[in-house]
């Protein structure tokens, strides 16, 4: 009689276990690791063995595939179709790539499905689009359509949350882009468990993504994230898609920032910037002129910094307070950087050049609620810091980028000559860079004064 397999999965990091335990081996969690029923598999007493182990290892019948010399294989590029926004392009690698499967990830409200409904009406008056929706009504979507007013009169869409009459509707209307809205509610027949756990997520995606590559369609799935940002379900989710992206941005604000985590088919960390608005998402083609908009009074502990996201340079304003405290253990906070480096800058800035804040709490905050990863923001954060601790505003017209290493040097960052032609593209006059990232005669930006240095002290002083 036919026999079910049970497997332990850990919902954090992916990883298979025999039996159920409490903490997760490889990634150190705990109380993450939860049953995962295999499919029956016919019993081994039906059938010829041998025959149907050559079955299964493609023996018997022809086979599929052939090896092929790597030179053979052909490498012209791949054809691409735009969404209709240049910052969802941006973020994709150029545009839509027929058979790639992408999962689009967000916070409950940060505007994921309001994104795909304005791109698939905008596609269906060229493509033949199918948008499942599993979570609301018909009607719901309707209603949005209409508030965000778009044109509906092509768009195919249908409620349902099983894979195999999704399957069949696929095969029917045979569309060019499919999108499912959300993953965690779909579930297989041939699986036991409810809709949203780690098999469901995982074997759902998995058909669908093969059914993408086997009939070259393109296919967005919608994911939800978990209270700490990542994306909810097996980490193998994330594996098996083509490209991951995640829609990140506060219920209080109203710029959302598009971030891809991983592409098979372009540059990772690349972003696009919306505005969301009474209408739907308006895309904003110029970032940095957004979070530059500052107050006109000059105050202490704001810097300018130039970072390079993905394949262009963002112009950001990074604000610092260092507030004198009484208290034995001093707070250190930081709002889109990492705390961690934070902790180590602070320790140069007292090894090498003098200044100690180890009475002062300390507040770091990126304007925009962008979160900066590269270390490019070492020197700016720097900035910021003295000029609050001093109470000593930096010039409006002044930006600043460039690493710090552990010894007090400053170290170069890529890309510093498209990072200054973007300041000066927004009137900034001077520049602290580091030396080695100055221009030389031949590449030297006309009307800004560049300033290089090479320690931390240098900076200080400078302040």
């Amino acid at each position: 009689m036919s026999k079910t397999k049970v497997a332990f999965v850990c919902n954090s990091c992916g990883a298979e276990f025999n039996k159920w335990q409490g903490q997760c081996t490889e990634c150190g969690e705990w109380n993450t690791i939860t049953e995962f029923r295999l499919p029956k598999e016919p019993s081994r007493n039906s059938g010829s063995i041998t025959s149907r182990s050559q079955d299964r290892l493609g023996f018997a019948g022809a086979l599929t595939s052939k090896i092929q010399k790597l030179s053979e294989i052909s490498t012209q590029q791949q054809y691409r179709f735009s969404t209709t926004f240049r910052e969802f392009d941006r973020v994709l690698g150029g545009g839509i790539i027929p058979g790639a499967a992408m999962i689009v990830g967000g916070h409950p409200g940060a505007g994921k499905s309001t994104l795909l409904l304005q791109t698939m009406c905008r596609l269906s008056l060229n493509y033949n689009v199918l948008y499942v929706t599993g979570e609301e009504s018909l009607q719901q979507v309707a209603l949005r359509a209409q508030r965000l007013q778009l044109p509906v009169d092509r768009l195919n869409v249908v409620s349902e949350t099983s894979i195999e009459n999704i399957c069949a509707f696929i095969e029917n209307l045979k569309p060019q882009i499919v999108v499912i809205d959300s993953i965690q509610v779909m579930h297989l027949d041939d699986i036991s468990s409810a809709p949203g756990s780690v098999s469901q997520v995982r074997e759902c995606a998995a058909v669908l993504t093969r059914v993408a590559k086997t009939k070259e369609i393109a296919c967005f799935l919608v994911g939800h994230v978990t209270k700490d940002g990542t994306l909810a379900g097996p980490k193998v989710l994330e594996h098996c898609v083509d490209c991951s992206i995640l829609l990140e941005g506060d219920s209080d604000s109203r710029f959302r920032t598009l971030r891809c985590l991983k592409n098979r088919f372009g540059a990772v960390n690349e972003i696009g910037v919306f505005a969301m608005t009474g209408t739907g998402m308006r895309e904003v083609s110029n970032p940095s002129a957004i979070f530059l908009n500052r107050s006109q009074d000059i105050s202490s502990g704001s810097c300018v910094m130039a970072i390079w996201e993905g394949t262009r340079p963002m112009l950001i304003e990074l604000q610092a307070l260092a507030d004198s405290t009484k208290s034995s253990n001093p707070r250190r906070l930081t709002v889109g950087t990492d705390s961690s480096r934070l902790a180590m800058l602070l320790a140069v800035l007292h090894r090498h050049a003098g200044v100690s804040m180890n009475d002062q709490d300390v507040f770091i905050n990126v304007v925009g609620g962008v979160k900066v990863e590269e270390t490019s923001a070492d020197l700016p954060l720097l900035a910021a810091l003295v000029s609050s601790y001093r109470d000593h505003p930096i010039a409006r017209d002044m930006i600043c980028f460039g690493e710090v290493g552990l010894s007090g040097e400053i170290r170069p960052v890529p890309s510093g000559q498209e990072r200054l032609a973007e300041a000066a593209k927004h009137g900034f006059k001077r520049a602290v860079i580091p030396k080695d990232n100055a221009p030389s005669a031949s590449h030297a930006i006309p009307g800004m004064e560049i300033i290089p240095v090479t320690r931390v002290s240098q900076l200080v002083d400078l302040i």
